[in-house]
C-alpha cells in the first residue's frame, strides 16, 4: 500500500467518522422497561431510557374515564388477549403524554415496554416493528404529539404499520399516540368540495377520506377536554399538597390559583402542576 493511498484512506475515514452512531448501549429488555428509538445516518438504533418520573395513574385527576379504558386495553395486551392501538387526543396540557408515562410505571412491573419514536422517525417504523416481532416481550410504540403536515408522507408509514400490509403489526406490538388533532392531518374547507349525498348517504371526497382513514385505524379513542374550574382546583390541591403536605391548599393559595389560569387563559392539568411549583417555590422562600 503506497503512502498517497494511506493518506486518502486516512482522510476518508476521518470525513466518514462523524457520520457514525455512537458507541451503541444495548437495551436490555429483561431489565430495561423503556427505550427511544434514535436516527443516525446510518439508520437507527434502540437506546435505553430511564423512566422520566414516578408519576403515578393515581396523581392524574380528570380523566378518570380515559384512564380506565387505556388501563384496561393496555392489560389485555399484555395477557395477550385482543386489543386495540390508541389516539389519545385533544386540548393542550389535560394529561395525554402523563398518562403514557403513568401508564409504563404502574405496568413495567407486570412486563410492559415502551419505545418513543419521533414523527419524523416514522419511515423506520416498519423495520423496528420488524425486529420488535423478534423479541419475547409485548412492546406498546409510542409517539408524542403527532400530527402531520399536507406535504408530509410519513403518515403512510404509520398507515401500513397499523392496518395496510399484508400481515399487519405482529401480535406483541400495539402502537399509542397522543395529538392535538383528532383526525391527524390538516383539514381544509377546500377538502369538503367533492363531497357529495349519493340516495340520501353522505360521501367524502377523496381528501377527506384519506386524512380519516388514518385515524380510522385506531382502535380505541381518548378524548382529553379542557377541565372545568373544580377539576383544575382539585389538581392544583393535589400538587400543591404533594409538594408542601396536607391543608397546604388554602384560601391563599386557591384564589392564586384561580388568577394563574385567567392570567394563562387555559385551566388543564399541566397549568396546575405549573402553579403548584410556582406557588410551592414561594412558600418555600418565604419559609
Amino acid at each position: 500500500m503506497s503512502p498517497e493511498f494511506e493518506r486518502r484512506l486516512s482522510h476518508l475515514l476521518d470525513r466518514l467518522e462523524p457520520m457514525l452512531p455512537p458507541t451503541a448501549v444495548e437495551v436490555d429488555w429483561t431489565r430495561d422497561v423503556a427505550a427511544l428509538w434514535t436516527r443516525h445516518p446510518l439508520g437507527g438504533r434502540l437506546t435505553p431510557i430511564a423512566p422520566r418520573d414516578a408519576l403515578t395513574l393515581e396523581d392524574l385527576l380528570g380523566i378518570a374515564r380515559q384512564k380506565r379504558e387505556l388501563l384496561a386495553n393496555t392489560r389485555a395486551f399484555l395477557a395477550g388477549k385482543p386489543a386495540n392501538h390508541a389516539l389519545l387526543w385533544g386540548a393542550r396540557g389535560t394529561g395525554k403524554s402523563s398518562l403514557v408515562r403513568a401508564l409504563l410505571n404502574t405496568l413495567g412491573r407486570e412486563g410492559l415496554r415502551l419505545i418513543q419514536i419521533d414523527r419524523h422517525d416514522l419511515p423506520a417504523l416498519p423495520a423496528l416493528v420488524a425486529e420488535l416481532a423478534q423479541q419475547p416481550h409485548r412492546f406498546i410504540v409510542y409517539c408524542d404529539d403527532l400530527s402531520f403536515e399536507g406535504t408530509d408522507d410519513a403518515y403512510k408509514a404509520l398507515k401500513s404499520v397499523l392496518d395496510g400490509t399484508l400481515t399487519g403489526p405482529p401480535e406483541n406490538v400495539l402502537l399509542y399516540a397522543t395529538s392535538n388533532r383528532r383526525h391527524l392531518l390538516p383539514e381544509h374547507m377546500s377538502d369538503n368540495q367533492a363531497t357529495h349525498i349519493v340516495d340520501g348517504e353522505l360521501h367524502h371526497g377523496d381528501a377527506v377520506e384519506e386524512k380519516i382513514s388514518l385515524s380510522d385505524r385506531f382502535g380505541l379513542w381518548l378524548a382529553f377536554h379542557p377541565f372545568n374550574q373544580d377539576a383544575y382546583l382539585e389538581t392544583c390541591q393535589h400538587w400543591v399538597e404533594w409538594r408542601l403536605g396536607a391543608g397546604s391548599f388554602d384560601e391563599a393559595a386557591r384564589g392564586e390559583a384561580l388568577r394563574y389560569a385567567t392570567q394563562r387563559g387555559v385551566r388543564s392539568g399541566r397549568a396546575a402542576w405549573q402553579f403548584a411549583n410556582l406557588w410551592a417555590g414561594q412558600k418555600t422562600l418565604e419559609a
